[in-house]
């Protein structure tokens, strides 16, 4: 259970959270993070301005995945998505992975057939389930209800990903989170973009966006958004602000990463899930979680052991 560990550019600068979050839950389940520190971007930035430059910027962290015989375990899904496209590509393309390798050849890589690219979310729900999940569950979540944005890059274009979930109603993360004894809240435009694609070229139009899907969920009381993607995040929580200005409406909904949930749910302390970074405030959401489960009456401070897992 040994992964390459891809973070991509977003998640070091803006968040750092998710990645705290994710190892410390992927420690707790046994999994092994490999840092190979020569990785990059993935090229998704000029994916709409050049091809080559893409497919060469995925092909070289393939390839550094490759040397090392491991699988690339994703945070981001527009990473996840370059990433799984340019192997695919790569993989059934001799002509154009023989191209790709003589760039390669310059730095001393070649791109190998066979590398797979899974997100964090897929490897969860694949490697070990929902069962397995619940089994490391420490903490009392049945209190909390939550919703889930996916992402436009998560599950499209479908054939990439093998046929994992259902693009137009997918159900992975909900059963994950419901894994942890939370409840999952369904909601109106629950498969929208946030608007993240545009926000560069129109921000209006971008902050509207994501400020009708706030509404929507801040309209079931939810205690927070379930998020996967580092740069949809971006979009609800770090420009939850410039949202609220352009909408006069106030939305104070928190947004975690999935990992932070089930983190909560295992056990792990707050201040080891990066909720201490995280921009809308969720001091109210702890305090809630520690009424649930006060240390003298919950085991919720006792590690994962490997014994529950299996």
């Amino acid at each position: 259970m040994k992964y390459a560990l891809f973070l991509g550019c977003t998640i070091p600068i803006r968040g750092q959270n998710y990645e705290i979050s994710a190892r410390k839950v992927a420690e707790a389940l046994g999994m092994e993070f490999v840092d190979i520190e020569e990785f990059g971007c993935c090229g998704f930035p000029v994916k709409s301005t050049d091809a080559k430059a893409t497919t060469l910027l995925a092909a070289r962290n393939l390839a550094f995945a490759s040397r090392e015989g491991l699988e690339i375990c994703t945070l981001c899904n527009a990473c996840t998505a370059v990433l799984s496209g340019a192997a695919k590509k790569l993989d059934n393309d001799e002509k154009l992975r023989n191209i790709i390798n003589e760039e390669l050849k310059e730095i001393g890589l070649e791109y190998k057939p066979g590398v797979k690219v899974r997100h964090f979310s897929r490897i969860l729900f694949e490697d070990f389930g929902p069962e397995i999940i619940s089994k490391t569950v420490k903490a009392d979540m049945s209190d909390f209800s939550f919703s889930i944005h996916y992402g436009c890059h998560y599950l499209r274009p479908h054939d990439m990903y093998d046929g994992f979930d259902n693009p137009e109603n997918p159900v992975t993360v909900e059963k994950l989170t419901e894994a942890t004894g939370a409840r999952v809240q369904d909601y109106k435009g629950k498969l929208e973009c946030c608007g993240g694609a545009i926000l560069g070229v129109d921000q209006d139009i971008a902050l509207r966006m994501a400020g009708k899907k706030l509404g929507n969920v801040t309209s079931n009381n939810v205690d927070a958004l379930i998020t996967i993607c580092p740069f949809c995040t971006i979009m609800y929580e770090d420009n939850q602000k410039k949202i609220e200005e352009v909408l006069e409406k106030e939305f104070n909904l928190p947004v975690l990463y999935y990992p932070q949930v089930l983190g909560l749910a295992m056990g792990i302390d707050p201040k080891e899930l990066g909720f201490r970074l995280n921009k809308v405030k969720t001091k109210d959401l702890l305090q809630k979680f520690e009424d649930a489960n006060p240390p003298e009456t919950s085991g919720s401070n006792e590690p994962v052991t490997q014994e529950a897992i299996q």
